[in-house]
């Protein structure tokens, strides 16, 4: 049944094919800095089910805690690099049949403070939901530019 509610959402969605990402979950503030520097990753390569500049959804094998803080690289087919954003789980879900979850993560403000993800990240992610949308569900127009 489609959602007939207020969408909360202010970014459109969308999937990248064969997107994967690795997470590692932030240490508390009574760490020391160089444990802060090394980086532990959870769990690699979990499937990307979707993304928006405001977060992403994927699946994992473990349950998160909601509100956690997070960093995530986000591997994406073609591309040399992976994304790499800050951000925290804002939801959890545990399917029974397929013994995976789901997991929602909201990413930070983008910026320059502390904490703050890279603002041409967001650029990226943009360039990639024009790539990646499916036609017909977005709202931003297509255009072409004659030459």
């Amino acid at each position: 049944m489609e959602y007939k509610g207020q969408e909360r959402r202010e970014c459109n969605r969308f999937k990248i094919p064969g997107a994967a990402v690795n997470y590692s979950l932030k240490k508390s503030s009574s760490s020391t800095k160089k444990e802060n520097e090394e980086t532990n990753w959870e769990e690699e390569f979990c499937p990307v089910l979707d993304m928006s500049c405001g977060g992403l959804r994927f699946q994992a094998k473990k349950p998160l805690e909601i509100n956690s803080e997070m960093t995530v690289k986000i591997s994406i087919p073609g591309e040399h690099l992976p994304l790499t954003l800050n951000g925290q789980v804002r939801w959890l879900s545990y399917d029974n049949d397929k013994n995976i979850y789901q997991v929602g993560i909201g990413f930070n403000p983008y910026g320059e403070k502390e904490g703050q993800n890279y603002p041409g990240l967001m650029v990226k992610i943009l360039a990639l939901e024009q790539k990646f949308s499916t036609p017909g569900k977005s709202d931003t127009e297509k255009f072409e530019i004659e030459g």
